[in-house]
């Protein structure tokens, strides 16, 4: 060989980087949408407890109402 053998791995390296990147990137995403996710998931659960009062609150007015 005539370069004595030498392996340049820079190439190797960059790619490497790239790679690590590339999954850092991916992991953010993954995690803000896991957390829009949860978000979105805590707002439904609160509107379905107020929809639930709210009617509660409708059953006791009528049935107060009629008394």
């Amino acid at each position: 060989m005539a370069d004595g053998g030498w392996y340049d791995e820079s190439d190797h390296r960059d790619a490497v980087r790239r790679a690590e990147r590339a999954a850092r990137s991916g992991w953010a995403l993954i995690a803000g949408a896991a957390g829009v996710l949860g978000c979105a998931l805590i707002a439904v659960a609160v509107a379905c407890v107020a929809a639930v009062i709210a009617c509660l609150y409708v059953v006791m007015a009528m049935d107060h109402g009629g008394s």
